[in-house]
């Protein structure tokens, strides 16, 4: 099913406004503190060469992008074991916290609708001085 002539074109600028609009989006510090506490798994979908230039964030667990969905469908048949329930509570985060959100609204798609993404991305985890390996 694609966009008809008649559809409304939208920028990503306004696309990323309605997806955010959404759903509550997590700051670096209180995601930390989620993951510690056990209460959310966070997700890094940065590519390759962004994690090897940046360094790794310890036990979260790496999906990049296009294996996301895939990966995080508690029925689907690639999934990891970490996707045991629609319930579980993702934490999304890219570089910079712009793809993670595009992420999360195909996530809550999925059902997935306590997945969120991290403010500024892993940059923003990195400058408030959260570990990284």
């Amino acid at each position: 099913m694609g966009v008809s002539a008649d559809t409304p074109r939208v920028g990503i600028d306004e696309q990323l406004e309605r997806v955010r609009a959404g759903y509550e989006r997590i700051g670096a510090r209180e995601a930390h503190a989620a993951v510690e506490a056990g209460e959310a798994l966070l997700v890094d979908t940065r590519y390759q060469a962004l994690r090897e230039r940046d360094g790794l964030i310890p036990g979260a667990l790496v999906v990049e992008r296009n294996e996301l969905e895939w990966r995080l469908d508690p029925s689907g048949s690639h999934r990891t074991p970490a996707a045991t329930s629609h319930e579980q509570r993702w934490i999304v985060l890219c570089n910079e916290g712009y793809a993670s959100s595009l992420a999360v609204d195909s996530l809550h798609r999925l059902g997935l609708h306590r997945a969120t993404d991290l403010v500024g991305g892993f940059q923003a985890w990195k400058a408030a001085g959260l570990p990284v390996e």
